[in-house]
């Protein structure tokens, strides 16, 4: 539970792993801070979660905006950030010469800039906050380079390493940096998606899966955390499987996902 000055910033909170996020924490009681490039998404959160959570648009592909947001929530908070959440994020499926160039640079732009903008503006405001902690959505997609999710696949493997390296150097700032690593997930994001991977294993979990393990990760002890964090039962396994799997294996394990059927 939250101390009554517990603070979190969300990105990406309008809608989806987001929203449910951001109303996770203020149920527990912390000061949210809400932001996303979707206005009206953010309008119809700030009224169905009270006034815990301050909205705000923030484009993360922006380091100004970034500057801005967090000084505007930290006059709220007295400087105070406990817990930086980075989840904003885009994601294209399909073959990739099939998807448009521009929208892949998108990803690159969103997927791994915006945690990189959010990381490096909100150091300040960490440091002086003792024993605070960043969490990077990152994806099971990062275990191994996923066919039809390449360049998807391929930031998540920017926010796994940026995430590894982070926890080592922020160390000494009491800073600690995790990364949780969902399946598919049904949100918007995958409304529509087909992918042969998606048609072998499905889209098992809920962005309130995603939530509740994100706020399991901000709030409990750290003795024995590590760094990533798989989220549902399937995830779990990969997860687990990959630490003792040859790569020859996992990349036949991949393949075999992602075989027409």
């Amino acid at each position: 539970m939250a101390t009554p000055r517990s603070t979190v910033l969300i990105t990406g909170a309008a809608a989806g792993i987001g929203r449910a996020t951001v109303l996770r924490f203020a149920r527990a009681g912390f000061t949210v801070g809400a932001f996303d490039v979707d206005e009206a998404g953010l309008a119809s959160l700030a009224g169905e979660a009270g006034g815990q959570v301050h909205v705000g648009h923030l484009d993360v592909t922006d380091a100004d905006a970034w500057r801005a947001a967090l000084d505007g929530f930290a006059g709220l908070t007295d400087g105070r950030l406990d817990v930086l959440v980075n989840n904003a994020g885009v994601l294209a499926s399909g073959r990739f010469e099939t998807i448009d160039l521009a929208r892949q640079q998108r990803m690159v732009q969103i997927n791994v800039g915006g945690v990189l903008n959010g990381c490096h503006t909100a150091f300040p405001y960490l440091r002086d906050t003792p024993g605070a902690r960043v969490i990077n959505l990152a994806s099971a997609s990062a275990i191994y380079g996923q066919p039809e999710l390449a360049t998807y696949s391929a930031t998540k493997f920017a926010v796994r390493g940026l995430t590894e390296a982070l926890d080592l150097e922020w160390r000494e700032h009491d800073i600690t940096v995790r990364a949780l690593w969902p399946l598919f997930v049904a949100t918007a994001m995958t409304d529509g998606m087909h992918t042969r991977s998606t048609d072998t294993l499905g889209i098992k979990l809920t962005a309130d899966d995603v939530a509740d393990d994100v706020f399991v990760t901000a709030t409990s002890p750290l003795r024995f955390a590590g760094v990533h964090r798989a989220v549902g039962l399937q995830a779990k396994a990969l997860f687990a499987a990959a630490q003792v799997t040859p790569g020859r294996l996992l990349r036949e394990v991949n393949r075999f996902l992602a075989a027409p059927r």
